[in-house]
């Protein structure tokens, strides 16, 4: 029945689209216009951001992030999982992948979360464009109370999803 359903939906969509350009209804022409632009966008960013995803599953070994950014890794391992998350372009395209990579080799889940948590909000190219409008002392600010709360939030929220059985529900492939 799913395999189905998805494709009905789609051309459902589609059909809507269509018959909206058709008949000038301006919600219908404003959503395709809408997807065309955000294709647009993925396209520009995705093909790049795969080579460089690829590029990291081949030359980063498992064992370098089981070391760092594993079960047994310290503190130390938000501070490079942080710096990687300021440095990482394309959003959260490129984050998703990058933390599913970086959970299959063997990073504990709460610095994945830490991961995902800083590339929505500790990237350098978005604290650059933030401290030219809002200047350096925000960016500065919003900085140092972030940061520990990046930290703490994805430990506490990591220590939970393992502790209370829900690890299971979301990644049933590992039990």
């Amino acid at each position: 029945m799913k395999k189905f359903i998805q494709p009905a939906l789609v051309a459902l969509y589609a059909l809507f689209i269509i018959v909206s350009l058709f008949t000038g209804f301006d919600p219908g022409r404003e959503i395709g216009k809408n997807f065309l632009t955000f294709t647009i966008s993925m396209l520009k960013i995705l093909p790049a951001a795969f080579i460089l995803i690829g590029l990291f599953e081949v030359w980063v070994k498992k064992e370098t992030i089981q070391k760092h950014l594993g079960e047994k890794s310290s503190l130390k391992a938000y501070f490079w999982i942080l710096l990687l998350a300021s440095t990482t372009v394309g959003g959260m395209y490129v984050a998703f992948p990058v933390s599913a990579s970086l959970y299959k080799k063997g990073a504990k889940l709460s610095v994945v979360i830490a991961y995902l948590t800083a590339a929505a909000i500790f990237r350098i190219p978005m604290a650059i464009f933030e401290a030219s409008f809002l200047g350096l002392k925000f960016t500065m600010i919003r900085f140092a109370v972030s940061l520990p709360l990046i930290v703490i939030s994805s430990e506490l929220l990591g220590r939970m999803i393992e502790n209370t059985g829900i690890k299971e529900e979301l990644f049933p492939e590992e039990s």
